[in-house]
């Protein structure tokens, strides 16, 4: 895998075993859509993997990436592909389970602009997840929630004060994007 964008474009990734991988074309319409949201973002990624998508927000000019997965494999990738790309950008790395740093970083009275997670497919895992992200208040008002799902996944239209503003499918992959304002992802792809 190779970074697809911004100032590390074509610098290579290494994945962990065993994680199923965002696909290029699917990185590359996230940020297409995302777009100038991503400049100067705090963004976070949950369910990290190898860490690739939060290393391309850096890439595009995010200010923040933190990085939570509860993998030691996926944990030890992700800081290995962080120290060989990331050049004096500010990160953090969480080996914890995802809704457990939900709790734990809402205590912390910290907002994230993005917030995208790709937990492994058939766990309801998403679901799981959105309802704890609609319980906390670490989204900024303007922010965005990015879910990268199996396409057949009927996600809620509504979690807390998350609305679905959006979803494109690309082959078996659906990223499905929740906003407190829609008018943030009105782009297309």
């Amino acid at each position: 895998m190779r970074i697809t964008s911004g100032k590390y474009k074509g610098l290579h990734i290494k994945a962990p075993r065993d994680i199923r991988p965002s696909l290029e074309l699917v990185r590359k319409a996230l940020f297409s859509i995302l777009g100038e949201c991503v400049n100067n973002a705090r963004f976070l990624e949950l369910f990290c993997g190898s860490g690739i998508i939060g290393i391309e927000a850096l890439s595009l000019g995010a200010k923040e990436a933190i990085f939570v997965d509860n993998s030691k494999e996926s944990i030890k990738a992700t800081k290995i592909n962080i120290n060989n790309i990331i050049k004096n950008q500010n990160y953090q790395v969480f080996f914890m389970d995802t809704l457990k740093f939900l709790g734990y970083i809402s205590k912390k009275d910290y907002k994230f602009d993005i917030i995208f997670l790709d937990p492994p497919y058939y766990k309801d895992l998403v679901k799981k997840t959105l309802i704890s992200l609609g319980q906390y208040d670490i989204l900024t008002a303007n922010g965005v929630v990015v879910c990268q799902h199996f396409k057949k996944d009927v996600l809620p239209q509504t979690s807390g004060r998350l609305v679905q503003a959006r979803q494109k499918i690309y082959g078996d992959t659906a990223l499905t994007f929740y906003t407190y304002a829609k008018s943030v992802i009105s782009g297309d792809v």
